[in-house]
C-alpha cells in the first residue's frame, strides 16, 4: 500500500519580472482546502494593491483534491501553469500563490503562462521537497496487566504515541503508517481484552 507522498517542508518565496510586471510567488505546505483559502485571503490583504492573486493547490496523498484560480487573468493563463509546476514535481499538500503587479504592458497568452509558471518554479526552488507518510491514528484500550506486551509491539514496529493514560484500564493513542496498519493491528488483536478504535487519518 502506497503511504508516501512528496510535499514541501516549509514555505518559500519566488519572483519574476517581465516588461514591467512583477510576479511575487509564495509556496506553502497545507493540509486542507480551508487552510489554503486562508493563505490566499491573507495574501490578498497583504498585497491589497496588486491587480491579480492567482493560485493553485493540491491536497491529499491521492492527489485528487485540487483547485486553480486565474483571478481575472485570461482563462488558463495563470492557475493552470501554476498547477503544472506542482504536478511536474509530483507534490501535494501544497498551495502556490502568484501575485501580479501590472507593469503597463500586456504580455499576451504565452507571456502570461510563462510568467506565472516561472514565478511558481522560483518559489519551489526555494523550498525543501520532502517525502512524507500517511498515518492512521488509533485509541488502544486494555488492562494494565497487558501494558508490557502492548509496549513491546509498539517498540518492535516503531509506533509513535501521541497520548497515553496508565491506570487499571490503560489507553494509548498511536499513529500507525498506513502500509503496516493491518500487520500491527493483527498483533495487537491477539492481546486478550484489548480494544481499538480509529480516531483520524493524518496526511
Amino acid at each position: 500500500m502506497n503511504d508516501t507522498y512528496l510535499t514541501i517542508k516549509s514555505s518559500g518565496q519566488g519572483f519574476y519580472r517581465e516588461k514591467g510586471s512583477r510576479f511575487i510567488s509564495y509556496a506553502y505546505p497545507v493540509k486542507s482546502a480551508d487552510e489554503a483559502k486562508e493563505i490566499v485571503e491573507s495574501l490578498r490583504r497583504e498585497y491589497h494593491d496588486a491587480r491579480h492573486h492567482c493560485y493553485a493547490y493540491m491536497i491529499g496523498h491521492e492527489r485528487l483534491n485540487w483547485k486553480v484560480s486565474d483571478d481575472r487573468e485570461p482563462s488558463g493563463t495563470a492557475g493552470k501553469p501554476i498547477l503544472g509546476v506542482i504536478n511536474f514535481h509530483g507534490l501535494t499538500n501544497i498551495i502556490i500563490v502568484v501575485i501580479r503587479y501590472f507593469g503597463g504592458t500586456l504580455l499576451g497568452t504565452g507571456g502570461l503562462i510563462n510568467a506565472y509558471r516561472t514565478a511558481a518554479v522560483d518559489a519551489i526552488n526555494n523550498c525543501e521537497i520532502i517525502e512524507a507518510y500517511v498515518y492512521e491514528s488509533y485509541k488502544l484500550t486494555f488492562q494494565y496487566a497487558s501494558l508490557s506486551e502492548v509496549m513491546r509491539i509498539l517498540k518492535e514496529d516503531n509506533i509513535h504515541q501521541t497520548a497515553h493514560s496508565y491506570d487499571n484500564i490503560c489507553s494509548i493513542i498511536v499513529s500507525i503508517r498506513l502500509s503496516i496498519k493491518d500487520t500491527v493491528l493483527k498483533k495487537l488483536s491477539l492481546i486478550s481484552g484489548l480494544a481499538w478504535e480509529k480516531t483520524s487519518v493524518q496526511k
